[in-house]
């Protein structure tokens, strides 16, 4: 039901919603239709204008499902149909058997007025009912520095968590550090070679270390923290695992310090820094497996214990335990996710790069297996992404070996561009970057449009003050001299943002919000250039002058959402 605290454009949404299903249901029992095979009720927002503010097509659904003509039962539900007390001006049927639904002109200025009224939280919503959320992303191995598919799933993943917390879901980033393993041993084996180099042994670098000259800086940082002494006294140790487990330690710690520098530079924060080695210390594995057991889904062959995830679907059954009796990188994969259940998020959604994608059907398994519901996992893949300059694929690393740092990606184009360039496509799209649009700074570039639009607002503000005008608490009547279609387009779309950022946050597509604030950047664009302000007359100014405002708080919410700054001056 609607709440007195929701945005207006969901009161009045949730209202019509209610008052369709109540016609849908009272239609259906008329043609005797079965309660289950009644259609879900919905209402869209119609691409072309003509076709009103609202669109339900539950009239064409539910002529299919009761074989009737959709027109006609369109017609009867209608005729059902309680609008009395509403927004709505008119109702009519279009096409096949769409009913569109048509509101009152004045509802448009009530809205202008929540937007001003709400300002730093207009957009806001109750739509996830406080649910307890986690988004687990990035996660690199910390073996090496942040490359530029960490740059886009940081990206995804921060703006994401941010549209979950503004839709009303109560929402945690954590990022997974995997701090043990086959990958930190051969650190630790890189850096104990790269520091006896640097104390004079010619030493012959084995295929499979990491070859990229950051180790070689985090030798050079150690000896000088240490000092020669220091590190032979490591390099002494006898015990090979314990030297290099040390030196990985090491290692490790100088390179997570890195990523989240880095990340902070990039505005992504972590409220969780959840560590591997701290999970596997506690006994997690083995509880684990013991909850898979009870529930039948263990049995061991061969000496190791394994999950018999085909019963989910899995095209083969997993290891977890190895003849050995080490777990493997799933058992610790299953181990986490049990923690993280355990801490009472109802839903965790997991950001993996592309090369993860296999693993996805074995870990909605394991989630069934341990007796969660189907859904309360849910694995986003993000895909690859390519650098691009004139058309041609750039390599610009200098200092990585064959990849492309995250940092010097923001050193090329900044962290401006960087995220809004990351976020215009879905996640599971292949990304091309275009460097030299991202660092034009002209209207091509759409991080700079939309930048541009904001400092053009608060431009005319600044003017405005200066001339001695400001914008008003003005009432709904003054507003509706806001008739011009630049201004009432401008309008309608600084409505929708709640219901964009509750709808990118239900779908999880952070990217709708790069398309919303450019449309909402060109519409502010084309209001400027048709509608004078300033030199209007006083009552049509000062309702303008709303307007701009409006169009400032909104375009500065999504900028900020996107992680993008909002410029007062270009």
């Amino acid at each position: 039901m609607p709440h007195a605290d929701d945005p207006l454009t969901e009161r009045i949404k949730s209202d019509l919603i209610a008052r369709l299903k109540t016609a849908v249901g009272a239609v259906a029992d008329q043609l005797g239709l079965p309660a289950p095979d009644r259609p879900q009720v919905y209402l869209e927002v119609p691409k072309d204008r003509r076709h009103g503010d609202y669109a339900s097509n539950a009239a064409m659904l539910l002529g299919r499902a009761a074989r009737q003509n959709p027109r006609a039962v369109a017609q009867t539900l209608l005729e059902t149909l309680e609008l009395s007390g509403t927004q709505v001006e008119r109702a009519e049927i279009a096409g096949p058997g769409f009913i569109n639904l048509h509101l009152k002109p004045t509802w448009i200025y009530d809205a202008l007025r929540e937007v001003v009224r709400l300002d730093e939280d207009y957009g806001r919503s109750r739509a996830g009912g406080g649910q307890k959320f986690q988004v687990e992303f990035v996660s690199a191995n910390p073996t090496g520095p942040l490359v530029v598919v960490n740059a886009r799933a940081a990206a995804l993943g921060d703006t994401l968590a941010g549209v979950l917390a503004w839709a009303g879901y109560e929402t945690q980033r954590e990022y997974y550090v995997d701090n043990m393993g086959t990958q930190v041993d051969t650190l630790g084996k890189s850096f104990e070679l790269r520091l006896r180099e640097l104390l004079g042994e010619t030493i012959e670098f084995p295929e499979g270390c990491y070859p990229g000259s950051y180790v070689i800086d985090i030798a050079k940082e150690f000896l000088k923290e240490r000092g020669e002494a220091g590190a032979r006294r490591l390099l002494g140790i006898d015990d090979e695992k314990a030297r290099r487990r040390e030196l990985a330690a090491h290692a490790v710690e100088r390179i997570v310090a890195g990523h989240k520098d880095q990340l902070d530079r990039y505005g992504v924060h972590f409220d969780e820094w959840f560590s591997q080695k701290s999970l596997a210390e506690s006994g997690a594995v083995d509880r684990a497996v013991t909850t898979l057991r009870k529930h039948g889904h263990i049995f061991e062959q061969d000496g190791a214990v394994w999950f018999r995830s085909t019963t989910f679907g899995d095209d083969k059954d997993r290891v977890v335990v190895r003849s050995n009796g080490e777990p493997t990188y799933f058992a610790l994969d299953i181990a986490y996710h049990l923690n993280k259940f355990e801490r009472g998020f109802q839903k965790v959604i997991d950001l993996w790069g592309p090369d993860h994608a296999s693993h996805v059907t074995r870990m909605m398994a394991m989630t069934q297996a341990l007796g969660y519901p189907q859904g309360t996992l849910e694995i986003l893949i993000v895909q690859w992404v390519r650098l691009l300059s004139q058309g041609q694929l750039v390599k610009m690393s200098k200092r990585a070996g064959d990849f492309v740092t995250m940092e010097e990606l923001i050193d090329e184009v900044g962290k401006d561009a960087a995220r809004f360039f990351f976020l215009m496509r879905a996640a599971e799209s292949h990304l091309d970057f275009d460097l030299d649009l991202a660092k034009l700074k002209t209207a091509d570039n759409p991080v700079f449009y939309v930048q541009y639009a904001h400092a053009r607002v608060s431009s005319l503000l600044k003017q405005a003050a200066q001339e001695g005008f400001a914008p008003q608490d003005l009432p709904v009547e003054a507003l509706s001299r806001l008739t011009d279609p630049s201004e009432l387009e401008l309008l309608r779309k600084l409505s929708y943002l709640p219901e964009e950022i509750a709808g990118a946050a239900a779908a999880r597509e952070p990217h709708r919000l790069t398309r919303y604030a450019i449309d909402t950047a060109t519409l502010f664009h084309k209001f400027y250039d048709s509608c004078r302000v300033l030199g209007a007359e006083p009552e049509v100014r000062d309702a303008r002058l709303v307007l701009v405002d409006a169009a400032r708080i909104v375009l500065r919410n999504v900028l900020g959402l996107l992680g993008v700054s909002a410029p007062e001056r270009m």
